[in-house]
Parts: C-alpha cells; structure tokens; sequence
C-alpha cells in the first residue's frame, strides 16, 4: 500500500499558504493535488514544475479527493468549506490554520506537545495561533504552580498580520515604531487561558521585521520555586521533543526564523523564588503555522512526527 498522500491547499496566496506548498513539496510522503488561490489563478507554483495555481470553490475542492486538506484562509471563511466536505468527503483531513474550530470540540486542537494523542488518527485538527502555541509552550510545565494569572508580552513579526494592507503590516507605520494591539480579549488570550485552564494576561506588539516572535512570560508562584527546580520542570517537560530547545540564555527571534520549532530559555527568578520570567521564541510561520500543520498531518497519517521538517 502506498503511503504517498495527495494534499490540497486553499488560500495559498498568503504567506503561510507558501510554506505550506514548500512543506508539501519537501516532504517524502506528500503530493500536492491542488493549490487554490483566486488571486493567483494560472500563476505557476514554485518549486513545483508544470503546476498551477487555480480557483477552485468547496464542491469542486472536494470532488478532487485528495486526502487531506490545508485550509489557509483568514479568520471566518473556513466555514462553507468544512459544511462542503463534511457532506462530499468526510474522510479527508482537514487541518485549519484559522481560529475558526479552535473552540470546537469535535476538532482536535493541534499543538503535539499538549495534545499528542488527540491528533493521531484525526480527521479535523484546529491548528493553534502562533502566539498560542508559544505561550502556552512556556507556560506548561509551570501551571501547577501559578499563584495568579500570568502575563503575556508579546512581538510578532509583521507577516502575522497577513497580506492584506492593514496598519499592522505598513512599513512606513512600522518603521522605527513598536504598534501595541488588541490589549485586552485577543483571541490568543482566550485560546491560551481554554487549554491551560488558568487566565492569562496577553499583550500584543507587531514591530517592523518580517517573521518571528517572542513572548516574555512574567509568573507569580505559590511557592518559592529554585533555580534547579525551574530547570527541571522544563527539561522533564520537553527533553524529548523533538521541536522544543531549551536555553540557558533568553533566546532571540533571529535565531529562530526559518526553522521548524521553538525555542524555550531566559528562566529568570526573582531573589525570593516567588517570580519567574521564561522566554519562548518560534517562526510564526512555521511553527507558529505551517510545520505545525505538518507536525500534525503527520501524527494524523501514523507517519513519523518529524517526517519532512528536517531544516
């Protein structure tokens, strides 16, 4: 039997949308069955000899039966097409990068290090928000010990605000400039607080580099926690995942751009043992979205978890 599997992807225009289609293109086990994009249709793909890129609507993505589907489209629009392949095609994998089922409870919420054993064999995985993912790997092993709701501050690279022009992504406001938003009952705020099961204080930042981001989480504990025991809650934690480095240092955003995990260090205390600060960095689109989604395709195909993210 082959383990090749057809994979399509809509809303390949964006900027995650490309490192999805050089993911599919990159990895042993997939072909790509389609890339949908109104904006580029005819468009060659990169990378991808004698394809095209077409506009396709959900009836006609779903009669083309690949066996999973990407859906990278911006917050609001997954809807139609997951009512189109629940009813034409209800086996395939459907994987989507908005925050439109991250709330659902019939869809698993992709983020392995959290939620492993929900993803292998799922059909309809909700992948996390980048800022989500990278709070929440921070903040992880230390929820048992939380005297209070920690803080969250964040900065994103400009690509996370997408393709369409917003204040967020113009580099005249950008340039020399830090822009704070959505401050208070960001979605990321919610979704962080609904799978840690603590609230949590999230305050966005985009500033004028492309991708990347870096969350700064600041924890009150119940206890006074030492620096050897701070260290070991992470390292029993993540020493064998394959996608999360720890550091001794703060780990800094140019590190980590164009690859495929987080990394996770800084693992300050104050004197007293009662406050600490942890740092976590991670490509916003790729772990933060694309090698995510890959990450869990491949827990859903039963294939290894790091199959085709070996950058």
């Amino acid at each position: 039997m082959s383990t090749t599997r057809s994979i399509g992807v809509v809303g390949a225009r964006g900027f995650v949308g490309a490192e999805l289609l050089a993911l599919i293109t990159a990895h042993p086990n997939l072909e790509l069955a389609y890339a949908s994009s109104r904006q580029h249709v005819g468009k060659s793909i990169e990378n991808v000899p004698g394809r095209v890129f077409e506009e396709l609507d959900p009836e006609n993505a779903a009669a083309r039966g690949a066996d999973a589907v990407f859906l990278a489209l911006p917050n609001g629009l997954a809807a139609d097409w997951v009512r189109v392949f629940q009813q034409k095609a209800p086996n395939t994998l459907l994987i989507d990068l908005s925050a439109d089922y991250r709330f659902d409870e019939e869809w698993a919420y992709g983020l392995p290090e959290h939620n492993r054993a929900a993803l292998c064999g799922a059909r309809r995985i909700a992948n996390p928000g980048c800022y989500a993912s990278a709070a929440q790997i921070a903040l992880m092993p230390m929820v048992p010990f939380l005297a209070a709701p920690p803080t969250v501050f964040g900065i994103s690279g400009y690509s996370g605000a997408g393709t369409k022009p917003s204040p967020r992504n113009d580099s005249n406001l950008l340039r020399d400039n830090l822009m704070p938003y959505g401050l208070v009952g960001h979605v990321h705020e919610r979704e962080i607080g609904r799978y840690l099961g603590v609230n949590v204080h999230f305050m966005p930042h985009v500033a004028a580099f492309f991708r990347g981001l870096s969350v700064t989480v600041n924890m009150c504990f119940k206890t006074p926690i030492e620096a050897g025991q701070l260290r070991e809650l992470y390292q029993q934690a993540y020493g064998n995942e394959r996608f999360i480095h720890l550091c001794e240092d703060a780990p800094q955003v140019s590190a980590i751009v164009g690859q495929h995990g987080a990394q996770v260090g800084g693992f300050a205390l104050s004197e007293d043992g009662q406050r600490g600060v942890v740092v976590c960095v991670l490509d916003n689109l790729l772990k933060g979205a694309a090698s995510q989604a890959v990450q869990n395709l491949n827990l859903a195909f039963g294939f290894n978890e790091g199959l085709g993210l070996n950058r």
